[in-house]
């Protein structure tokens, strides 16, 4: 049974947003690798940076991750000294995940970096498509969610 119109429309697209989140992750990787960091590792701690001290587990439910995936980045990210774990006052077990003093460093770094770069990819392309483009995934990312 063939898809009705906005069935192929929508799988175009997802496909091609398939295809713009490998292209991110890799830009992201190139942005991070200077600074001894990767893709994965600044959804984690730039979940930190714009939120605060978080669990593992919101960052995860935040960031569409695994709570063991974030748990292992997060781990290595301790080695590297860029977060920290601390107490969490609303949960004895479920350590609260902060960034370091390095840690603020490299977040304010890449942010620059992340400003220059956003920039330089959106010059001359009109400032109306982006926000609509962004409207329809947000519309479509809540239906696929269960929260339309």
């Amino acid at each position: 049974m063939p898809h009705r119109k906005a069935g192929s429309s929508f799988t175009a697209l997802v496909l091609e947003v398939f295809r713009f989140h490998g292209c991110l992750l890799a830009a992201g990787d190139r942005l991070t690798k200077p600074l001894h960091l990767s893709s994965a590792r600044w959804k984690v701690v730039g979940a930190i940076d714009q939120q605060g001290p978080l669990s593992v587990s919101k960052i995860a439910r935040n960031m569409g991750l695994t709570r063991q995936t974030v748990q292992r980045l997060a781990n290595e990210m301790k080695v590297g000294q860029f977060i920290e774990y601390a107490p969490n006052p609303d949960h004895r077990r479920a350590k609260l995940v902060r960034l370091t003093k390095k840690g603020r460093r490299v977040m304010k770094i890449l942010n620059q970096r992340q400003i220059y770069w956003a920039d330089k990819i959106a010059a001359g392309v009109n400032t109306e498509e982006i926000e609509a483009a962004l409207g329809l995934i947000k519309k479509l990312r809540m239906r696929l969610d269960g929260n339309d």
